[in-house]
């Protein structure tokens, strides 16, 4: 067991001081909810069960022609292991923070560049799966299994250029603790857009707020706290509703509560 205070934990910075399940050996934890990095979570006064995955599901190797990642390795490890190999397809690391197990269950990405894209095989406590076995699409699996381990395609030539553009995509983001993006983007829209038309770019309650830089981005000013950003998020789904007739998805994870 560890104890994680989540309002130094998560990414932004919300949430209460509990104990944690170390997951050192595969078997079946479904009664856990896995925390990963914690860069997409916001996490309320009463979670549910919650887990980690321990060190031994923390590496990178080349095995039979594929790369092998275990799901406890966080993103920054995974892109300085291929810029030094000179490996292609792992540049979007550079964007997206994390564990690898949480961003295969969402199909985190940006744009056209996911997670997926060029992922083989998992392995959960049933062993592996094939890529084709698993519906997913964007933002989104159907993966309720943890992942332990994962194998993708390993090509050559680690893009520098690509780099490039997911560094700057970064630097418009917002400066302030946040889980990412708040909500999906919807069928052929923008929930940025949307958020921004309806008079949310900007809005806040409390030290919660939507950045004034990016609508979609839920940050923390200082001191938020977990209601403040459920009344936010409530908010933002009612108006885009009412004005656009478009029901927004959340993006991030929001854990013991309903919403």
């Amino acid at each position: 067991m560890k104890t994680i205070n989540f309002s130094t934990y998560s990414s932004i910075r919300i949430g209460p001081e509990v104990g944690v399940k170390v997951i050192d050996d595969i078997g079946d934890f479904s009664e856990f909810y896995i925390i990963g990095g914690a860069n997409n979570l916001l996490v309320s006064p009463n979670p549910p069960k919650l887990a980690i995955l321990g060190k031994r599901y923390d590496f990178i190797k080349e095995i039979d022609g594929y790369l092998h990642i275990g799901g406890a390795t966080k993103s920054g490890k995974i892109l300085s292991f291929a810029k030094h190999s000179n490996i292609a397809n792992f540049e979007l690391m550079q964007k997206l923070p994390g564990t690898l197990g949480g961003m295969i269950k969402m199909n985190a990405g940006l744009k056209e560049w996911e997670t997926w894209n060029h992922l083989v095989a998992i392995k959960t406590k049933d062993g592996w799966i094939e890529k084709s076995r698993i519906k997913h699409s964007y933002r989104h699996t159907d993966l309720k299994e943890i992942v332990f381990e994962a194998k993708f395609e390993l090509q050559k030539g680690f893009d520098p250029k690509l780099l490039e553009i997911f560094k700057k995509f970064r630097d418009n983001q917002p400066q302030f603790p946040s889980a990412g993006s708040c909500f999906k983007n919807p069928p052929n829209n923008f929930a940025g857009k949307l958020l921004d038309m309806a008079g949310l770019k900007g809005k806040r309650v409390g030290n919660m707020g939507f950045s004034k830089s990016h609508a979609n981005f839920l940050i923390n000013l200082g001191g938020g706290t977990f209601n403040e950003a459920i009344k936010l998020i409530d908010e933002a789904r009612k108006r885009v509703d009412e004005e656009f007739g478009v029901k927004l998805e959340l993006e991030i994870e929001v854990l013991g509560h309903q919403t």
